[in-house]
């Protein structure tokens, strides 16, 4: 039962109607018998200045950070982790007496569940990122640190795709390009970023799928469908494919770490939003 002892948690983004991210967490606060609740709170981008003050003022634990805001919240942050200032993006907030710290979850939690789901290993390999958010910000800094060889990334403005190459450019050979002009079948892994092919526009593509070949590794952030169309497409095509079921999971279940202390009860979290999918 919710009292005035209650933490409370949630999650700033525009659009969150389709987040799956209040059933999980609160799904695993209850689990643990933990008196914590999670809401979504839908903040325009304009208002997000004033949605990161309301964190001290209605003395929230913290919050998950998702698009539009990844990269918006920064300014309004007293501490970055070493993941968010390398990755220079935030997707969950703590607050830790009066001082807001970001942290970035999303690069770790996708390669585990790359792993998980199809073996893929960094090392020596190719990349696509089709995007330039916050997101994309996190799977190719993370993909870089473990060893991928060349990691482009491709956006419709070819100028915010750059914007990411500054921390990649130490780690491994990264450049950017335009959406219209890549060549996706000359890459190992080809992973999407965007928020195209998301519940509800679920018949929209980020790409050509006739670009892809058989045995590339095709993966994609969106969990909502469980299996986009983009994925079905390239599973038609002989690739092997991961959604973004598995990365949602992992990353929510550091920042369920991080605001209570406590190891996330993760099958119970996994079973909570397949329920709801």
């Amino acid at each position: 039962m919710v009292s005035s002892s209650t933490r409370l948690t949630g999650l700033f983004g525009h659009p969150v109607a389709h987040s799956k991210s209040p059933q999980m967490h609160n799904a695993a606060f209850a689990h643990l018998g933990l008196d914590y609740v999670y809401l979504a709170f839908d903040i325009p981008p304009e208002a997000i200045e004033q949605g990161v003050q309301s964190i001290r003022a209605l003395n929230l634990r913290g919050v998950n950070v998702t698009i539009p805001h990844k990269v918006a919240v920064l300014p309004f942050l007293d501490e970055l982790s070493d993941a968010a200032r390398r990755i220079g993006a935030v997707n969950t907030i703590v607050h830790e007496q009066g001082r807001l710290i970001g942290h970035n979850t999303d690069g770790i939690g996708y390669l585990a569940a790359l792993r998980e789901e199809t073996g893929f290993t960094p090392a020596g390999q190719s990349v696509l990122l089709l995007g330039a958010g916050g997101a994309a910000r996190a799977v190719a800094t993370q993909l870089a640190l473990d060893g991928a060889a060349q990691i482009t990334i491709a956006a419709r403005a070819v100028a915010k795709a750059a914007e990411l190459l500054a921390p990649l450019e130490s780690l491994t050979a990264a450049d950017a390009v335009s959406l219209s002009g890549v060549v996706p079948a000359e890459y190992d892994l080809v992973v999407n970023t965007t928020p195209i092919g998301m519940h509800p526009q679920v018949d929209e593509l980020p790409i050509d799928p006739n670009l892809l070949r058989a045995g590339q590794w095709v993966s994609d952030l969106i969990y909502n469908p469980r299996q986009t169309r983009f994925l079905q497409e390239a599973a038609a095509r002989g690739c092997l494919v991961s959604g973004g079921l598995g990365m949602f999971i992992h990353q929510g279940a550091e920042a369920f770490r991080l605001w209570t202390g406590h190891p996330a009860p993760t099958d119970v979290m996994r079973k909570t939003v397949e329920s709801y999918l």
